[in-house]
């Protein structure tokens, strides 16, 4: 099991400190920090970034490197979902196309469990890809 925990700061009218309980990771939610809704954009984008890099390795594709943007639109009433996310790869590296679109494929259909629960919610989930190959 996953534990972690979120504190509310004393003074501070909305500000919140989120930690896992092995440390790694700490957060300020809200004032001054980032919202819990762009978290879980960013956390998508980190679990795809993960799986299609360590997928196209493991087709041995020459990647040199990877940004992902992602955007999201809400709801207007609440809760305020996620009804569409658009995901951009960006791939550095002489990276097959076909072999790029299976990566991300694959991480959005079956690896990535933030994109699935995004998913599950009645989100709207695309992605882009551009492919920046190396200077010859």
């Amino acid at each position: 099991m996953v534990k972690g925990a979120v504190k509310w700061v004393p003074g501070k009218e909305f500000q919140f400190i989120g930690r896992m309980e092995d440390d790694k990771c700490s957060v300020i939610l809200g004032d001054g920090g980032i919202s819990p809704m762009k978290l879980l954009l960013l956390s998508v984008a980190g679990c795809t970034a993960y799986d299609v890099v360590m997928i196209l390795q493991k087709m041995r594709e020459p990647i040199k490197g990877l940004e992902v943007e992602i955007s999201g639109e809400r709801r207007d009433e609440h809760p305020r979902i996620y009804t569409r996310v658009h995901i951009h790869y960006k791939i550095y590296g002489n990276v097959k196309e076909e072999k790029a679109r299976r990566a991300i494929e694959l991480s959005q259909d079956k690896y990535c469990s933030a994109s699935a629960h995004v998913k599950l919610s009645g989100a709207e989930l695309t992605y882009s890809l551009e492919i920046v190959p190396d200077d010859e």
